[in-house]
């Protein structure tokens, strides 16, 4: 299956900004059954842009916006194949968590095993361990599939419900919260049985025949967790009760949302700032061409904030 991407936001400011300094991760990832064919960004006002590779092995933009401006766009435009994934057993043999421990001790996992800032230890959150019997059972697989789906019916998927910044408690005292919230608590459960877990950023495809609870036209978020007998991460989606397949398009990886954002930088200025996000994802039988200009959906607004040098990172984890 191919896939055409294109991922916009624009920053606009009440007055003129001195400078703009950003990190951008939105480049497709290239491993496993996903290529991606090509990719491209581009700023308005135009910046000096500088590419690398984080340890992981995201590709991370660098840019400088240098000169007064009171607005900023970006578009990322990429294209992208993705093979079937294959299919998975329906369980895994009686000596799974074994081999899992034996593969964890053998490997360097540590840093997806241990909290981050996302995923610390809460009371709130050892009352759903209780209450969710987070506990080895069965097989890792197994128990996997039963914790994505008691996320899934958990949780309920409400736009907006939390911020970026916003701890795991907030969607576990209410109930409610965005992509970002299902894959934090997932992750720091799974991290509780020392399976290791990472959370992972993308984008997903939405088609008219799934019932997809994520919004569509913004980037999406799920977990991938490291299973024995040869499967390595796979891919789980509990904001829509999925297994990661070839509609889940992975542009990073890392311990939460703070190794991961899409968009990440400062401005030199003592203004008030409005956001708007806009994700296109289109599926084609054939490598896509030029996408044509895209249609803007609603405006999403982030909040206003008076700072001689504010901090931009954007929620589009919705």
């Amino acid at each position: 299956m191919f896939y055409s991407i294109r991922h916009l936001t624009r920053f606009r400011y009440d007055s003129a900004v001195n400078e703009s300094l950003m990190e951008v991760r939105m480049h497709p990832r290239t491993e496993g059954t996903q290529r991606c064919l090509s990719f491209q960004l581009s700023t308005d006002p135009r910046g000096r842009m500088n590419e690398y590779r984080d340890y992981l092995g995201n590709t991370i933009h660098h840019f400088d916006v240098p000169g007064k401006h009171t607005q900023l766009s970006i578009v990322a435009e990429s294209a992208v194949e993705i093979q079937p994934v294959p299919e998975l057993p329906e369980r895994l043999g009686s000596d799974a968590w074994r081999e899992l421990d034996e593969m964890v001790a053998a490997g360097d996992y540590w840093e997806m095993l241990m909290p981050s800032e996302f995923t610390q230890p809460t009371p709130a959150l050892e009352k759903l361990y209780a209450q969710l019997q987070i506990e080895r059972t069965e097989d890792p697989l197994t128990f996997l599939r039963v914790l994505n789906s008691a996320m899934y019916s958990w949780f309920d998927y409400v736009p907006k419900a939390t911020q970026v910044d916003s701890p795991i408690d907030h969607a576990i005292e209410t109930g409610r919260g965005v992509c970002q919230d299902f894959a934090h608590v997932m992750t720091a459960m799974v991290r509780h049985l020392k399976i290791p877990c990472r959370y992972v950023s993308g984008y997903l495809c939405h088609r008219p025949h799934h019932q997809d609870r994520s919004a569509e036209g913004a980037t999406h978020a799920w977990v991938e967790a490291l299973l024995p007998g040869g499967l390595g991460w796979v891919g789980f989606d509990p904001t829509n009760n999925l297994l990661a397949g070839d509609r889940h398009i992975r542009t990073a990886i890392g311990r939460d949302y703070a190794d991961v954002p899409p968009t990440k930088g400062i401005f030199k200025g003592k203004v008030a700032s409005e956001l708007t996000v806009s994700v296109q994802v289109a599926p084609c039988d054939a490598p896509p061409l030029q996408e044509i200009e895209l249609n803007l959906p609603p405006e999403w607004v982030a909040a206003a904030v008076d700072s001689a040098e504010i901090e931009q990172q954007q929620q589009q984890q919705q």
